[in-house]
Parts: structure tokens; C-alpha cells; sequence
């Protein structure tokens, strides 16, 4: 694809400002008046296009990359978002988790990047899949163990626990998929065939572990029904801010639409962490349907596009030669 860096970074960025205006509004609210534009105001009251801490994290990692890779380097990019001084909207931050705003705290006392993350099953909100993306054009060609290994250190920064690291891996898997140019079902069955053979081999978690991800992987648990996740009603997929949830409702909303604006829609008006899944649904469809087919209207309203293209296109010529 000719640059889908740009098509992965902007989709993170539009779908989280689609879901700003909305966030925390329940599924029945916005059944009665769905988003279906860029919207102004709302939740945090900001100006329309404003993204949050899930496009402002994602683009502190995407800088980070243009200097190559170094965790220390990306977690020094975090602090000074949280600081205000790179990649806020309007140069300020306004939203951020409890667990992302402690594990700063850990990296500005000094603290080793790759321990700043709670650990606890606790600390398994999405702050650390939210803003993975960037990394897949930095692991694309290395072999699975590598790619899981990075995968671990950039998540566990601000998100310590396996949960929350199979999470981002199963994702970066689909997405290295559709990086490759295959069609979204060819992509999603060879992540779960990918996904549960380097379970198997690399005791990287336990049964139980891999087992919560049995609707993604299509793992059969006894005490659950074996039904593929894109089967599932809409009443059965939850939006909240529980990594695993938002990984559930993001490939749900991506593999039941047919477009990027139906996908990131989809994802919005689902409700809770609308801007969360939002973005990360967002950042798969850009990839898999290309920057052009993003609505114009979307990415002209979208606050920083300029700084966010030329961060794009600077990422696309370090990594994607």
C-alpha cells in the first residue's frame, strides 16, 4: 500500500476524535442520536477533530520510531505529552487513565520503561493497545518471538500485565496480516492459527490467560459456548475500557462493516470508551482500506493533520523501504 502508515496513523486519530464528543454515553444514548460526523463540544468540550490520549500516545510512539527503537526514548515521548509539551491537541492534556498517569509517574521518578506498567489483573485497562499501532511497521519482518518480545516492552510501559500484552500482540498479528495485503478473513484466520501455535510452543502465560481470548482465538472452553466472534449480537459485545473488551468490540466493528466510516461508526456508537475503540478500530480499517477511502470531510476537520502527515511520511520513508 503506498503509505499505510498515514492510513493506520490517521484512522487511530479520526476515530478517536469521532468518539471524543461522546465519550462515556451509554449504547442506548446514542442509538437515539447516533454520531455520524465529526461533532464539536460534548464530554470534554473540545473543538471538532480534537483527538485525546489515544492519538496523542500513538503519535509520541510513531515520533519515537523515526529515531528508531529505543524504549527509553518512547517513554521519555510519554512524559513529555503528560507534560504538555509534545502532542497534545490544544497543549493541554485533557483525558488520561489512572493506570497510563501512574506509569508516567514511575518513568518521571526514573524507573526502568519496561517496569513502569502495573502488573496486577487490575491494571488491564486499554492505555497500552490503544496506542500500539505504530510499532507494527517497526516489527513487520522480524521473526514471531521478536515481534512478541517488543510487543511485551512497549506495552508493558504503561501496562504490565500478559492480558494486556496478548491483547496488543493479537492485534499487531492482524494487522501484519492485512500490512500484507491479505483480505480481512484470510488475515483474521491466520492471526488465530499464528497467534495460538506461538502459544502453544512459548509458555509465555498460562491455560487460564490464553483462555480469556477464547471469542477471539476461538478456543474451546468448557464452560463458555464456542460461537466465532463475528457471529456475536450486538447486546453480546461490551465497549468498556477493559483491554480485552475493546479488543472484542474493535475486531467485531471491523470484521461486520465494509467500509472505514462504517467500521469507526460502528465502533463510536457502541458506546462507553467510544474514543478508545474508535482508535483502534480505526487504526486496522485505515490500513486494510487505504487513506483514500478515509472521508475527506473527517481528515480535513481533524485538528494537527499537517503535523500528523509529516510525522507519517516520515515514518513510511524510515521503515517502509
Amino acid at each position: 500500500m503506498e503509505n499505510s502508515v498515514k492510513a493506520g496513523i490517521f484512522g487511530v486519530c479520526i476515530g478517536d476524535a469521532l468518539g471524543v464528543p461522546v465519550e462515556f454515553r451509554s449504547r442506548e444514548q446514542l442509538k437515539r442520536s447516533p454520531v455520524t460526523n465529526m461533532r464539536a463540544l460534548g464530554t470534554h468540550h473540545q473543538p471538532v477533530g480534537t483527538w485525546s490520549d489515544d492519538g496523542s500516545l500513538t503519535l509520541c510512539l510513531a515520533d519515537s520510531l523515526c529515531n528508531g527503537y529505543h524504549l527509553e526514548d518512547i517513554a521519555l515521548k510519554f512524559l513529555q505529552w503528560y507534560n504538555a509539551e509534545i502532542w497534545t491537541p490544544h497543549g493541554r492534556v485533557f483525558d488520561i487513565g489512572i493506570a497510563t498517569s501512574q506509569a508516567i509517574h514511575r518513568i518521571s521518578k526514573g524507573t526502568s520503561p519496561a517496569l513502569c506498567g502495573g502488573n496486577s489483573e487490575f491494571d488491564n485497562g486499554n492505555g497500552s493497545l490503544m496506542r500500539i499501532l505504530p510499532l507494527l511497521f517497526y516489527i513487520k519482518e522480524f521473526p514471531i518471538e521478536k515481534r512478541f518480545r517488543i510487543t511485551k516492552d512497549v506495552s508493558c510501559i504503561t501496562h504490565g500485565h500478559i492480558r494486556s500484552t496478548l491483547a496488543c500482540f493479537i492485534y499487531l498479528e492482524l494487522a501484519l496480516g492485512i500490512l500484507k495485503g491479505k483480505n480481512k478473513w484470510d488475515a483474521y484466520r491466520g492471526m488465530q492459527k499464528t497467534v495460538r501455535e506461538f502459544l502453544e510452543h512459548n509458555p509465555v502465560c498460562s491455560q487460564n490467560e490464553i483462555n480469556k481470548f477464547h471469542r477471539i482465538l476461538e478456543i474451546k472452553v468448557d464452560e463458555y459456548d464456542l460461537a466465532p466472534l463475528h457471529t456475536l449480537h450486538e447486546e453480546e459485545i461490551s465497549s468498556s475500557g477493559y483491554v480485552l473488551h475493546n479488543l472484542e468490540a474493535s475486531l467485531w466493528c471491523f470484521l461486520n462493516s465494509e467500509s472505514y466510516s462504517e467500521a469507526v461508526l460502528k465502533a463510536v456508537n457502541l458506546g462507553e470508551d467510544t474514543d478508545t475503540t474508535g482508535a483502534i478500530t480505526g487504526g486496522i480499517a485505515g490500513i486494510y482500506y487505504g487513506f483514500e477511502n478515509i472521508p475527506e470531510e473527517w481528515v480535513s476537520e481533524l485538528v494537527r493533520k499537517d503535523d500528523i502527515e509529516t510525522i507519517c511520511n516520515i515514518l513510511q520513508d524510515k521503515l517502509m523501504k
